[in-house]
């Protein structure tokens, strides 16, 4: 394989690996948002049942109500954010890998180019010995 070759492939494989370091990354960002708005919900469930009980919590209620709103509107939000970014992330994957792959196509076809080449050659060797050989 050619130096340049050898190159290219280990540059987009080192692209491919931090593409997907990233995507690690974002994913466990998402999931941590997705939790988030998990346990906003729970914890809103929770209280609502509180307040059943509670005519001091139910007093309290519809601040909580709006704060939570406010909230889970935030969280819901980064988690928008995340996810535009976890797809722009998995676009730059694909691209980087099909990049990858036609380098690798590249480098395995001028391969079997020199070997053709070579093959060429010991052939036309060989086809001069043996005219050499019956002209004695």
């Amino acid at each position: 394989m050619s130096k340049w070759a050898h190159s290219l492939i280990r540059l987009s494989t080192y692209e491919v690996e931090t593409l997907q370091k990233r995507m690690a990354e974002v994913a466990t960002r998402r999931a941590s948002a997705e939790m988030r708005v998990a346990v906003l919900d729970a914890e809103a469930e929770v209280e609502r049942e509180r307040a059943r009980d509670d005519a001091h919590a139910a007093m309290l209620m519809p601040a909580y109500l709006k704060g939570w709103e406010i909230r889970r509107a935030a969280a819901v939000a980064e988690l928008d954010v995340v996810a535009i970014e976890e797809q722009g992330v998995r676009d730059a994957l694909t691209r980087a890998f099909e990049e990858q792959k036609k380098f690798e196509h590249v480098a395995e076809m001028s391969r079997l180019n020199k070997l053709a080449v070579q093959a060429k050659l010991e052939g036309a060797a060989l086809d001069e010995l043996a005219l050499r050989r019956a002209g004695r």
